[in-house]
Formats: C-alpha cells, sequence, structure tokens
C-alpha cells in the first residue's frame, strides 16, 4: 500500500474528494487529525468567518493587508520626506529579497516535477493529452494577439495623442547610458526569431539549469517525461518525492507571503519621486495600466465566462494571493508556486494544473505584449515620429515573438523594447532612461496581468478539455488555509484516504 495512505475509520462511508472546495464532514488533515466542521463553524457571521480567514496564515486576507499598509506607508514617506536616505530602501529591501529568493529557487525544480508529472498522465489518456496541448498553446498565442491588437489601437486612437515631443534636453543620452543602450542596439530584428527558438532546446541542459533557461528546462522537462516508461520507475519515484519535498517548503514560504509582500512594495515605492512624473511619463503609465485593465477585467472575463458560465471576478478574487504576490514580486516565475496553489484550490485537475500553469509562466505574457506598442510609440511621439500601418504591423508580429522569448523575471523585456524600436526605424533617446527609470513600477502590473492570465485559462482549459484526475488525486488547499487531501476511491477498495 502506498505510503501516506491512511485506514479510513470502521464503517466510514467514503466519498471521492471534491476539488472545489467543499468538503466531507470528515476531511482529513495533513497531520492526521479530524477536521470537524460543527455547526457553530456553519453558522459564523460574516465578520467571524472573515477574522478567521484573516488569522490563517499566508491568506490571502494577510497578504492584501500587508500589501495595503506598504502602500500607505511608503506613499506617505515619498510625499512627505524630501530626502530619503539612500540606504533606507536597500536595506528594507533585504527581508523581501530574501523571501522572493527562497521561492525563486523551488521554480525549477516545480517545473520539472511539475512537468514530468503532467506528461506521464497524459501519456495514460493519448486523446485527451492531445487535446490539452493543443488548446494551451492555442488559448496563449490567441490571447497574447488579442492583447497586442487593442494596445495598438488604444495607443494610435488615444495616447499618442496625449504624448507632447520632449525638449531636446530631455532627448539628449546620459553618457553613461549610452554605453547600455550601445550593449542593448548590437541585436537584429531576426534575432528576436533566433532567440525564440534556441530558448527551446539548450545546448546543455547542466547550463539551462544553472543560468535559470526555464524554458529549455520545460521541454527537456517534458522529453524525459516521454521517455520515462511505467508507473514502477524508480526515476519517477524520485521525481515524485522530490514533489513532495518541495510543496513543503512552498507551503512554508507562502506562510511568509505577507512579510515579503511588504518589504519588497514597500523599498519600491520609497523610490518613487511622484513629482518626477511628467505628462509624457504619465500618459505611458496610465496607457499601459488601462490595457492592462481592459485585458483583465473586460476581455479575459469575457473570455473565462463563455466557456465555464463562473463569475470571473469572484473566481479571479478568490485567486488573489496570487496576483497581489505577482504585483509584489514582478516576477511570473518566482509567483509560479502560488499560482499553482491556488488554480488547485479552484479544483482544477492536477494534469492541467501542473502541465498548463508553469506553460502559462514562460510563454503566456499578456501583460509584456500590452507594454510593447505602448513603449515604443512613446519613445516614437516623444521626438516627434508617428508610425504608420507598417510599422504597427511591424511591432504587432515582433510584440508577439518578443512576448514569449521574455524571460519570467523582472524587467527583461527592457532589451527586447529596443530592438522592437530600432525594427521601425524609432531612435533610442534619453526618454528610454526614464522608461527604464519607471519600468519597475509597470512591471508589477504586467505581472499581475500576466499571472491573472495563467489562472484564467487552467479553468478555461479545464472545461474544453474535460480532463479529470482518475489516480491518486493531489493535495489541494481549502479557503481557510489548510491543506486537505482529496479521498479517493476506486471499484475494488473503498477503504483508502490519500
Amino acid at each position: 500500500m502506498k505510503e501516506g495512505i491512511e485506514q479510513a475509520t470502521e464503517g466510514e462511508q467514503q466519498q471521492v474528494g471534491d476539488r472545489s472546495n467543499s468538503r466531507s464532514p470528515h476531511s482529513t488533515l495533513r497531520n492526521g487529525e479530524t477536521a470537524e466542521y460543527d455547526v457553530e463553524t456553519r453558522n459564523e457571521n460574516f465578520g467571524q468567518r472573515l477574522w478567521r480567514n484573516f488569522k490563517t496564515p499566508g491568506s490571502a486576507l494577510q497578504i492584501v493587508a500587508a500589501a495595503a499598509v506598504a502602500i500607505a506607508i511608503g506613499m506617505a514617506v515619498t510625499s512627505t520626506v524630501d530626502d530619503i536616505p539612500e540606504a533606507a530602501p536597500v536595506l528594507l529591501q533585504i527581508p523581501g529579497d530574501l523571501w522572493l529568493r527562497a521561492l525563486r529557487a523551488t521554480v525549477l525544480p516545480l517545473i520539472i516535477t511539475a512537468m514530468i508529472l503532467a506528461v506521464q498522465n497524459l501519456k495514460t489518456m493519448a486523446k485527451e493529452g492531445a487535446q490539452l496541448a493543443r488548446w494551451t498553446v492555442g488559448y496563449y498565442v490567441l490571447t497574447t494577439i488579442m492583447a497586442i491588437v487593442h494596445s495598438l489601437i488604444m495607443v494610435d486612437l488615444v495616447w499618442r495623442r496625449l504624448m507632447v515631443v520632449a525638449s531636446d534636453e530631455s532627448l539628449g543620452v546620459d553618457p553613461d547610458d549610452q554605453a547600455t543602450i550601445d550593449e542593448r542596439s548590437g541585436n537584429e530584428v531576426h534575432d528576436i526569431v533566433v532567440q525564440v527558438f534556441r530558448s527551446f532546446i539548450p545546448n546543455n541542459v547542466v547550463a539551462a539549469l544553472a543560468q535559470d533557461s526555464l524554458l529549455a528546462v520545460l521541454v527537456s522537462s517534458i522529453v524525459v517525461g516521454c521517455l520515462i516508461r511505467g508507473p514502477d520507475s524508480s526515476l519517477l519515484r524520485a521525481v515524485k518525492e522530490v514533489e513532495r519535498i518541495i510543496t513543503i517548503i512552498i507551503t512554508f514560504l507562502i506562510y511568509l507571503a505577507p512579510v515579503g509582500v511588504f518589504f519588497l512594495i514597500l523599498s519600491n515605492l520609497m523610490t518613487l519621486n511622484i513629482a518626477d512624473i511628467g505628462q509624457n511619463l504619465g500618459v505611458l503609465i496610465g496607457g499601459s495600466i488601462s490595457g492592462m485593465v481592459i485585458q483583465l477585467f473586460i476581455l479575459l472575463p469575457i473570455i473565462f465566462y463563455s466557456f465555464t458560465r463562473i463569475n470571473p471576478y469572484t473566481y479571479w478574487a478568490k485567486c488573489s494571493p496570487a496576483w497581489i504576490t505577482a504585483w509584489g514580486t514582478a516576477s511570473s516565475a518566482a509567483t509560479l508556486p502560488v499560482t499553482i496553489r491556488q488554480v488547485r484550490a479552484r479544483g482544477v485537475p492536477e494534469t492541467i494544473n501542473k502541465f498548463s500553469v508553469p506553460l502559462g509562466c514562460l510563454i503566456n505574457m499578456d501583460g509584456t505584449a500590452i507594454y510593447f506598442p505602448m513603449v515604443v510609440t512613446f519613445l516614437a511621439a516623444t521626438q516627434g515620429q508617428r508610425l504608420n500601418a507598417g510599422d504597427y504591423t511591424i511591432v504587432a508580429l515582433l510584440s508577439t515573438l518578443s512576448s514569449i522569448a521574455a524571460t519570467p523575471i523582472p524587467s527583461s523585456s527592457l532589451v527586447l523594447t529596443v530592438m522592437i524600436a530600432q525594427s521601425v526605424n524609432v531612435e533610442i533617446t534619453g526618454m528610454y532612461a526614464v522608461v527604464v527609470a519607471i519600468d519597475w513600477f509597470i512591471d508589477r502590473f504586467r505581472t499581475a496581468t500576466n499571472v491573472s492570465g495563467d489562472l484564467f485559462a487552467a479553468k478555461i482549459l479545464e472545461k474544453v478539455t474535460g480532463i479529470v484526475d482518475k489516480d491518486d488525486p493531489a493535495e489541494y488547499a481549502s479557503s481557510d488555509g489548510h491543506e486537505y487531501v482529496g479521498e479517493a476511491t476506486t471499484e475494488t477498495d473503498n477503504s483508502k484516504r490519500v
């Protein structure tokens, strides 16, 4: 009998674990204790339930509260203190940075184990597996193109008209920045295409692991998952054991999420100088964020509701730990463990969860796709240059490829921005330094949009593919913060509780 399976109490009727967070009266906690949901708990009022959820370590309410307090303190300090010591934000960032580094350390083993196990499950369902792969890739490409198209329309019809030509002094390039621009200008347009395809296949797997080449690692994991034969493989057992260890570590780190998010947001807001944001930069920030709002609150919800008939805003709100963590860390990769946990809590089968979410983390970059047309137009408009229809077409094509090529780490799009701008003959001026200076702020909204797209996609893929977990239901997290395990039954043995 598999390790970790406990015999049910005598005479107890086993029910298949419902992954939609509606637990039976005798769900089993991870520590083996029986959770009794008595009358008092079920009849608690809204305030009592809110307080109980708030006290849960790492809960969504704690993360929201931590983010709100950090924003309030950061904005108050920025608005009232004229000269913030340079060391202050650096020192304040240490706790958040350590938490972020620890979270990122789990990403590679998480991607490897998730993809290997997902491919193993897909091998047992040949038709459904091919269907999931087609739908996943097709959906991500479609939403990326949709994001770019509506971004281009809004940029040309609205935001470009609000931008003004910058002064010669503002367009001048600082000598220190020129070296960076020259370095990033050394790439040709076709290098984007080459980079996309090269990112799939590493010439050295060990180097790909060491350099965090996540897309190459993902493809390599898929190949390994395809080549492993049989459920009795020693390698497969080792992968499952590593996954259990990573799950324990991630659970602990998620408990610390409110602390990490608080210090990351606070330290970054202390570097924001509101008085320096002029009209052009204000339009860049406002236009970029508004484009992401359109994608996140109008277009994606329409698609989500069309397929699932579930309230998209309620679903998105329940997954708040993921997109709040994304906003605080500005890294889709670092948020991946939290995203997987939230998708699991929404009842999405593990096969879909482990395949679609890691893949979406690497290629589903709606926020980044929206940002590319906006920043290229900003660089052009501030020097009096107007892009034509042909230029916008080139920007759209390169933005699609670049959003896939962009690594899921903070500010990875800055290099690709230079390449796209030069492809339509937009000169890189001193305004690029302004883009770099504010990129950390917009990057948070891009990442939150990217992660939200992954959350919506997982539930949509569950509906369109109809895939369900047949064996070994995995753990899922309940709304009260405890991790429960689905109760599995088979025709021959109804006395097992995973």
